[in-house]
């Protein structure tokens, strides 16, 4: 147990030294301000981030956490370890939201349309199934003890308030719903001059992303199960009201938000132009992943059904075998008793 203890400590030694490492190289170039009206230089893709501690030492923690938990359950279940997938997908939706919320696409978030979509298409699209997709409901419960399982946990993922906010229902038209109201709304406009307003934005698009990819993996516990074909419904009917959005802001004649129309910027797209841009990659983006999503839930109904028929062909075979049985002990018997007359 010490020399675990040891390992751990080591381990989150090592990541705190990395992200200090690596801090120390993007300084120069972390601060944005003014520089977002300014065009961007080929280092600035890789090296230009800034560092919120309430955005990177959360997602810090939530790393260090998720693989310290994968690694227990695996010294303590090695014949049911967390399988590799997971714990990449999880971390890479991690990652996602560190790229949109600190890179170099929230330095020009407020300077370009096309920019501020992608940033939301990854906190909606990108980094939500990949989080549901590294199962953490999942990993919590078999980390946890029984009597913290028995305690919090279960009556937590019980409660009336989970029920609500896991119903694919209210999930399918909570999205949709922060989807149209954000983009059709004084929220967007507000949200591009108030940082903090900018802030909500970005936690509702997360949250509204979550709830809606949550059901659609269907690898956590939920209070609302829904099979393969109703989860491809889910998802599938998500895709025509992408491309309508997407359609409207493509198609608008005039900017939709007064912010980018008044830059003036001397550089890069016309405001128009950035606007249908914006609405293109919405559109091809959007229905691109809820596509490949629909693709990945039929080859997972395949491969369930082919398990649940080798299981059927197991018990098939199991009954016959018995049947079998059944039928030399019986004609065994039959035989003693013709000897014995």
């Amino acid at each position: 147990m010490a020399g675990h203890r040891r390992n751990m400590l080591a381990s989150v030694a090592g990541a705190l030294g990395a992200v200090a490492a690596w801090l120390a190289v993007v300084e120069p170039v972390a601060a944005h301000g003014a520089d977002s009206l300014t065009p961007p230089k080929p280092s600035d893709i890789l090296l230009d981030w800034t560092f919120d501690p309430l955005i990177a030492i959360p997602l810090l923690v939530a790393g260090i956490a998720y693989v310290w938990a994968v690694r227990r359950v695996e010294r303590e279940h090695p014949a049911n370890p967390v399988p590799r997938i997971r714990t990449v997908c999880f971390l890479a939706g991690l990652v996602a939201i560190e790229i949109a919320l600190q890179s170099i696409v929230e330095r020009y978030d407020t300077t370009f349309l096309w920019v501020h979509m992608i940033q939301h298409i990854i906190l909606t699209l990108i980094a939500p199934p990949l989080l549901a997709l590294g199962a953490p409901v999942t990993l919590l419960l078999r980390v946890s003890s029984s009597d913290v399982r028995h305690r919090f946990l279960l009556p937590v993922l019980h409660s009336r308030i989970v029920s609500v906010l896991s119903f694919p229902v209210f999930t399918w038209f909570f999205f949709a719903g922060v989807m149209w109201a954000t983009h059709f709304s004084p929220i967007y406009q507000e949200s591009l001059i108030d940082p903090g307003v900018h802030d909500l934005e970005h936690l509702l698009f997360l949250t509204a992303g979550i709830l809606f990819w949550w059901p659609a993996v269907a690898l956590d516990p939920s209070p609302w199960r829904m099979n393969h074909p109703a989860r491809m419904l889910y998802t599938g009917l998500q895709m025509p009201q992408n491309t309508f959005l997407a359609f409207v802001i493509l198609n608008a004649s005039t900017p939709l938000y007064a912010h980018y129309a008044n830059l003036n910027l001397g550089w890069g797209l016309p405001p128009l132009a950035d606007q249908q841009l914006a609405g293109a990659i919405m559109w091809l983006v959007g229905d691109l992943v809820f596509m490949v999503s629909m693709i990945l839930m039929l080859a997972g109904w395949m491969r369930s059904e082919e398990r649940e028929a080798k299981r059927d062909d197991r018990q098939a075979a199991a009954a016959m075998a018995a049947i079998h049985e059944r039928e030399l002990a019986l004609a065994d018997r039959l035989a003693r008793e013709r000897g014995e007359r």
